[in-house]
């Protein structure tokens, strides 16, 4: 293992997401990365990112072989860090299935909550840049009060504990850009921070250094 290799990262692989722009950004942050299709080898990771693109019972559906293993994981407090359609999975559930008349579809459940929609004085999705506020300390927003970052989305994480929002993000109204679990272990950011510049690689850099 190279000395600069501070923690072993799994990149869960459940077939959404931008898995190569992730890997590559953890491996500027210092990590060892391993994507995976095998739910087995969470449990040996330093650290655990749950990416994702698309709708949420896809996710969700796609994810199942993993769930089991990401909450046994997130129970032991292996860090799990959610991107985007991974962040809104760490909710409890999400209006976007209801309104594609799927009904209700679960999600991990590991901060409560549920993801609903911007309403209809905005364009959806909500995409391109725009700035982080951050709402208390947190490791993973350490430094980037201020900065910007790049969103792609047209849901937002409601968690029912407001001490659950680490960052809040103005698009009309003000959302959680960035939530995280009580112990601080579990967490997640709306916006990739693999596209996010300078201010995502110190994201992914605080990841690191929290796995290490």
């Amino acid at each position: 293992m190279s000395s600069q290799i501070t923690a072993d990262v799994v990149v869960v692989d459940y077939g959404l997401g931008n898995l190569r722009s992730v890997t590559r950004g953890l491996e500027r942050a210092g990590a060892g990365v391993e994507m995976s299709t095998d739910p087995a080898l969470l449990d040996r990771a330093d650290g655990i990112v749950l990416p994702g693109v698309g709708a949420f019972s896809e996710g969700m559906e796609n994810a199942g072989p993993f769930r089991d293993a990401l909450c046994d994981a997130a129970a032991d407090g292996i860090p799990l860090f959610g991107i985007c359609l991974g962040m809104q999975m760490l909710l409890t559930s999400s209006e976007e299935s209801n309104r594609a008349g799927e009904g209700d579809v679960d999600g991990l459940d590991l901060i409560p909550g549920r993801n609903v929609r911007f309403d209809g004085s905005k364009k959806v999705p909500h995409m391109g840049w725009n700035e982080l506020t951050v709402e208390r300390e947190h490791p993973i927003v350490e430094g980037v009060d201020g900065q910007y970052a790049y969103f792609v989305h047209s849901y937002y994480a409601d968690p029912n504990d407001e001490n659950a929002c680490v960052a809040t993000t103005d698009y009309g109204q003000s959302f959680p850009s960035v939530v995280a679990n009580d112990d601080g272990t579990i967490f997640g950011t709306q916006f990739h921070p693999e596209k996010s510049g300078e201010a995502g690689l110190r994201i992914l850099r605080n990841f690191v250094e929290l796995c290490s």
